[in-house]
């Protein structure tokens, strides 16, 4: 495993629409792997493949199954080519930030649930309901591979100093 660069803005990969993935080879894998520990380095929360400068639709995604307990055990997702095919009706406005994006915070609405379905990283289909955090998690990585970042959807945006949490999307 590698660590590998987070591009930052304004670097053009970061607006434009990522590549469909279908192979799923070592290649692949390997991107997997270092896009995990990537995430985890900076230390962030999900990564897209266009973040490491690679144009490609795949999103890893650590979540704290438990956040209330001292040690919470994470789950990792690794999704290629993720869809959200339900979001909904009801909106949370939260606060965001991105590894892309260093040193700016943004309050953005977003749906409270959704229903993802996307391929695994050895290519076979998954079905992943989210709600809460989880759920603006994934919105907010599935827009990276949309050239969409979370200042577009922000209204209001906020310095580091200005915000109590400092965790990144």
């Amino acid at each position: 495993m590698s660590l590998r660069e987070v591009i930052k803005l304004p670097n053009p990969l970061l607006r434009k629409k990522a590549h469909k993935l279908t192979d799923f080879g070592k290649t692949t894998q390997v991107l997997i792997d270092d896009m995990v520990h990537t995430m985890r380095d900076e230390p962030g929360v999900g990564l897209a493949a266009p973040q490491v400068n690679v144009s490609l639709r795949l999103i890893v995604v650590e979540y704290a199954v438990d956040d209330s307990v001292e040690n919470p055990q994470l789950k990792l997702y690794v999704v290629a080519n993720p869809q959200i095919v339900h979001r909904s009706s009801e909106m949370v406005k939260g606060i965001e930030g991105c590894l892309s994006v260093p040193n700016l915070f943004g309050e953005v609405e977003r749906a409270d649930q959704v229903v993802v379905e996307g391929l695994n990283r050895h290519g076979k289909k998954q079905k992943i309901a989210a709600a809460g955090w989880l759920a603006r998690i994934f919105q907010h990585e599935i827009d990276h591979l949309d050239g969409i970042l979370f200042v577009d959807r922000a209204e209001k945006l906020f310095r580091p100093d200005e915000v109590e949490d400092g965790s990144a999307v």
